[in-house]
């Protein structure tokens, strides 16, 4: 199967800064694949990499079939119909209500007449979890789980194939991210989207990823199912997942995670 994203020998610098050196990961479709790391490893620099708002020093990101930096304008407008994004603190616009943030990517790219558009809103809004009065509200009459919410009805707008997904479930209760969890499943099962996320949300690196990187010193330095990143002896490994908290919170899905693969995992 041929990746949907790829990322070959990805430098970035910001001025004498290197924050990758030498990146390299594949996404497959219809996968939920997180992107993890410590704090400053670069991640939410290489999602906007490949969203093209930044460009790489040196490297290959190819999206959709298409090599980056060798698309043209028009391109360009093309593959950005075909993601969403929902940013990590909803990046919704405060003047505006959830209807017309919603509408914004729609009236950016289309023509759709106003009859459509509505019915559109409201179609987003009911995929979303959201009720149809949400969408006269503005950003500061919502909770922060209606943000999330609202922010991806807005991030789903143009029907994507690929949805990326900043944090999704910081900020929220645990109920609350769960339940997000659940949303995001059921959308890729729905919609037959590839997401890719950026998180540190534990249940929800055992609980819905299909395969992730692991982002530390300037490198991938692991790459696969969990099994195979928990077969990793990198020390960002190590101490993000074979910790004590880890061991007794996850113990069981740990365990069938070894027994899956025949053994060879100990986080204890």
């Amino acid at each position: 199967m041929e990746p949907i994203i790829e990322m070959r020998d990805i430098v970035t610098r910001f001025g004498d800064t290197v924050i990758h050196d030498g990146v390299n990961l594949r996404v497959y479709p219809g996968e939920i694949y997180a992107i993890l790391g410590e704090s400053g490893a670069g991640k939410s620099v290489l999602v906007k990499e490949i969203i093209m708002l930044l460009r790489p020093s040196s490297g290959t990101v190819r999206v959709l079939g298409k090599t980056l930096d060798q698309t043209d304008y028009r391109q360009q407008q093309e593959l950005r119909k075909s993601w969403g994004v929902l940013f990590q603190f909803g990046a919704l616009f405060t003047s505006l209500t959830v209807a017309e943030n919603i509408a914004l990517p729609i009236r950016e790219y289309t023509s759709v007449p106003k009859h459509l558009l509505e019915k559109i809103i409201r179609e987003k809004l009911d995929m979303v979890g959201l009720p149809s009065r949400a969408a006269s509200l503005y950003p500061s009459e919502l909770s922060g789980g209606m943000i999330k919410r609202a922010a991806l009805a807005r991030a789903l707008a143009m029907d994507p194939r690929l949805l990326f997904l900043d944090e999704p479930t910081s900020g929220l209760d645990p109920i609350g991210a769960r339940s997000f969890d659940r949303l995001i499943v059921d959308l890729r099962d729905a919609l037959d989207i590839t997401v890719v996320m950026i998180t540190h949300d534990l249940d929800s690196i055992f609980g819905i990823v299909d395969r992730m990187a692991i982002l530390a010193d300037k490198h991938v330095v692991a790459e696969g199912t969990l099994q195979e990143v928990l077969a990793s002896d990198h020390p960002f490994v190590e101490r993000f997942f074979k910790n004590e908290y880890t061991s007794k919170r996850f113990q069981g899905k740990i365990r069938q995670t070894s027994e899956n693969g025949g053994g060879g995992v100990d986080v204890q």
